[in-house]
């Protein structure tokens, strides 16, 4: 028979595996999850076309995931619990904006067309920058506030999954 200390580490370590994760923490992890998929854009070589558009479709659909759950989910939330990050919110959606522009011509353009790589590029430091300023300015805020980010964490990666690329 394993011991008291043996059991209630297993059972504590069971809990913790199951316990969903946070909304910052789901967002973070899709922060961490593009820029890796941008990074590996970048190695692809010069001529990597199907390799790079297979990849870049890849980006285009988690970041639309990730925008439309936050645009739904977490902005409205933010906004309605903390006063003080309507201006961040408000940028937020301008610059989800601008990356919808991007993703939108990306998916139009063919493998290997001039700009193609460019779009990606102008993409990525436009998302870049959106992390940045999420992660500095909305999320410490966020963690200090009321809301209950793991029923919005839940709701959030619920979200995600229902969602598809145009057409």
């Amino acid at each position: 028979m394993p011991s008291t200390h043996s059991t209630t580490t297993t059972i504590a370590r069971r809990s913790r595996a199951r316990q969903p994760d946070d909304a910052l923490a789901v967002l973070r992890a899709d922060h961490a999850n593009v820029q890796a998929l941008f990074e590996q854009y970048e190695q692809l070589g010069e001529r990597a076309h199907a390799s790079k558009q297979k990849l870049a479709t890849r980006i285009c659909l988690a970041l639309t995931q990730h925008a439309t759950a936050e645009e739904e989910l977490f902005y409205p939330a933010v906004r309605d619990a903390i006063a003080e990050c309507a201006d961040q919110v408000d940028e937020a959606l301008v610059e989800h904006g601008s990356a919808k522009e991007l993703i939108a011509q990306i998916l139009a353009m063919e493998e290997g067309e001039q700009l193609y790589d460019a779009t990606v590029k102008v993409l990525s430091e436009l998302i870049a920058h959106h992390v940045d300023e999420e992660e500095g300015e909305i999320f410490p805020r966020v963690q200090d506030s009321e809301l209950d980010l793991v029923a919005l964490g839940a709701a959030i990666v619920q979200r995600k999954a229902q969602v598809t690329l145009p057409g």
